[in-house]
């Protein structure tokens, strides 16, 4: 069987006013970043509530509003999808988090403060340490929206409450030693929701938040990899559109680290809040959009291209600073390092791409070697089973798997398996034909980075079986030609035993009898004619029979029929033998090689016995043909047809296997108005 994702065949689309309920806090995420923005331009140059929120707030309410957009396109696939709601909260989280630092920027001076100050300055100190817990509550329902099964889910919801004790941690301690909350104008509390008790432990209790808020994230990144691990087929691909935007992420911050500048931090954030959302969007929304696997490749490609680019660059730099002892001018870096990338991108990056693509996917990307290889691999074997081995190691090299399996079905319920590598626990079976005949399987791990096929990688994997079959049917013909051989040879010698027991203990000892009768009677013809002429009178009778074991000869080898009457001829007159009355419809002038006569005459006399004996039909009608390079023929009546359920007889055996021997075919069906129709194309010449 062949691993598919079915998709959830239930619409759960919004519809009507629930369209409104989905899109309202994606619409209120991106409705505050203009209104941020306009907060922004209106703070003033300095001042506490300038120091307290430490720049504008609209970039980090637009992470809000691209999470609450991503949210939106989620929950308008399927409303009932729990990680798109968590990712809308995510996102008003961001969104509050922007714009309460635009609000505390612009509205809060030593002396005055606007309304609401006292919850804007306590969600941008205090509700803010849930944001890097509403992350790690994504990462533990994506892709399904739900825990990980069985005892993970416990743990999920006790990992949830791990969460938010973090952030309660950080909303009740104390503001202690904060000397930009010393000097507020009146009326702002910046602790509204401290526990005095706690007083003198604020640095302790924020300490244990945060110890909770790092424990209770690395567990929703262990959840990440045991679903990465149990997960198959297609919420592999949605794991792996994860992983992508963590490698992306990885090199944008060494990317940052290696290259500072101003905004390095913002774009390091906005690469770590908004790029795995993102991924995580597309996974759900469609995982397809691009094969991921030659994605991943790519990635690793340019970062490791980047990498040794940046590497070369600094060699090259610091070698020409020793040689110069002297600093290079900006004009001078500049050109060493776009000469360094015009020498060395192009290479470097066609060798890194073709050696992370053979490590991580095989060498399907060179689709024709692989090919070429398999062919001239098999044109050079004859072994049959030699020639299903270079199959496997053809896939397994090809597509970097660690089992292939090639069975190929035989004669007689035999199977004829090869296998390479060590057989997974989950695989899946791909059907190998031949001319729209299945004639085997292609057995692949069902699991892994490699297992999942592209558009291109399937064409190859089709090449490659089509080898296969070829192979293996080439194989199935060699032993049918031998078993035909040997099929010939036997009948061929029990026909020939068949004919001399007949000749020896038949026609022989008849023939010596008449041979000694004929002998007496020519030496009483004299002297008792009357004797004699009853000697000859037996003689007669016996010559009689010896002429009818003859004629029975003659027909076991042909029918005599065909000879006096012609294939019409003969089968009117059978029809006449059996009481059918039988319309023929025929060519004036066909002429018939001998095998071909012959089989068309045996399987029109058996079905038309059949029709005598178990189809009650009133009349037959039969169609001779020639249709190209093969004769039709075909035999309908009005009887009562065959049942679907009837298992085939030796006389419908026999019809098939008659054809089967001239390279032809025969098909017997039963049309939904009643009888049954018996056709057959029997070739004129024999197969190449």
């Amino acid at each position: 069987m062949q691993i598919e994702d079915r998709p959830d065949p239930v619409d759960r689309r919004p519809r009507g006013l629930q369209v409104v309920a989905v899109l309202a806090l994606p619409a209120l995420c991106v409705l505050l970043v203009p209104v941020s923005a306009w907060l922004d331009m209106g703070a003033p140059d300095d001042g506490p509530g300038v120091r307290i929120a430490g720049g504008p707030g609209w970039p980090w309410l637009l992470n809000g509003a691209l999470l609450g957009v991503l949210a939106g396109i989620v929950l308008m696939r399927d409303r009932s999808q729990r990680f798109g709601w968590v990712l809308a909260f995510s996102g008003l989280f961001w969104a509050l988090d922007g714009f309460s630092q635009s609000y505390v920027g612009a509205g809060m001076t030593e002396t005055t403060a606007w309304p609401g100050m006292t919850l804007m300055l306590w969600i941008l100190n205090r509700l803010g340490s849930y944001l890097t817990s509403v992350t790690a509550v994504l990462l533990l329902v994506f892709p399904t929206g739900r825990f990980l099964p069985g005892r993970w889910t416990p743990a999920g919801w006790i990992n949830v409450a791990v969460l938010v004790l973090s952030g309660a941690c950080v909303i009740v301690a104390p503001s202690e030693g904060d000397r930009g909350l010393d000097r507020l104008p009146p009326g702002v509390n910046p602790d509204p929701t401290t526990i005095t008790a706690l007083a003198g432990h604020g640095q302790q209790v924020v300490s244990i938040g945060v110890g909770l808020g790092v424990a209770g994230f690395l567990f929703a990144l262990l959840t990440v990899v045991v679903r990465y691990l149990r997960s198959q087929g297609l919420e592999r691909d949605q794991m792996r559109w994860l992983l992508w935007s963590v490698m992306v992420i990885v090199a944008v911050l060494i990317a940052s680290l290696m290259f500072p500048f101003e905004g390095a931090d913002y774009l390091g954030a906005f690469a770590a809040t908004v790029l795995p959302p993102t991924a995580m969007t597309i996974a759900i929304v469609r995982p397809t959009l691009v094969p991921i696997q030659d994605l991943l490749s790519r990635t690793v490609v340019l970062a490791a291209t980047l990498a040794v680019l940046v590497a070369a660059d600094a060699a090259v730099l610091g070698m020409l600073t020793l040689v110069l002892d002297d600093a290079l001018t900006q004009a001078q870096v500049v050109a060493v390092v776009l000469a360094v990338a015009v020498l060395l991108y192009g290479p470097l990056r066609q060798r890194l791409s073709a050696t992370v693509r053979r490590v991580m996917l095989g060498e399907r990307g060179n689709r024709y070697d692989a090919v070429a290889g398999l062919a001239s691999t098999l044109e050079n074997t004859d072994d049959t089973a030699e020639q299903l081995a270079a199959v496997a190691r053809a896939v397994a090299g090809a597509f970097a798997v660690s089992f292939v399996s090639v069975e190929v079905d035989r004669g007689h319920g035999e199977r004829l398996v090869t296998t390479y590598g060590d057989r997974p626990a989950e695989v899946r079976t791909l059907p190998i034909t031949y001319r729209d005949a299945t004639i085997g399987r292609l057995v692949l791990p069902a699991r892994g980075l490699r297992s999942r096929l592209s558009v291109r990688d399937e064409a190859l994997l089709g090449d490659l079986v089509r080898q296969a079959a070829t192979a293996a049917r080439t194989s199935q013909l060699a032993e049918e030609v031998q078993r035909s051989r040997e099929r010939l040879v036997t009948a061929r010698e029990e026909e020939r035993r068949r004919i001399r027991r007949d000749l020896h203990d038949g026609f022989g000892p008849a023939l010596s009898g008449i041979v000694f009768q004929l002998e007496a009677a020519r030496m009483t013809v004299d002297r008792d004619p009357a004797a004699a002429r009853q000697q000859l009178e037996t003689v007669s009778t016996q010559v009689q029979d010896v002429v009818a074991d003859v004629r029975r000869l003659v027909h076991d080898l042909r029918p005599p029929a065909l000879d006096d009457r012609g294939l019409v001829g003969a089968l009117r007159q059978q029809a006449e033998h059996l009481a059918i009355p039988l319309d023929v419809s025929a060519p004036d002038d066909l002429r018939l090689p001998a095998a071909v006569e012959v089989a068309a005459y045996r399987i029109v006399g058996e079905a038309l016995t059949n029709v005598a004996r178990h189809a009650d039909a009133s009349q037959a009608r039969l169609d001779l043909a020639v249709a190209g390079d093969a004769l039709v023929v075909e035999l309908a009546d009005d009887g009562r047809g065959i049942p679907a359920d009837r298992a085939a007889g030796v006389g419908l055996v026999s019809l098939r296997e008659r054809a089967a021997e001239l390279g032809g075919t025969t098909t017997i069906s039963s049309p939904p108005d009643g009888g049954t129709v018996v056709r057959a194309r029997l070739p004129l010449r024999s197969p190449a």
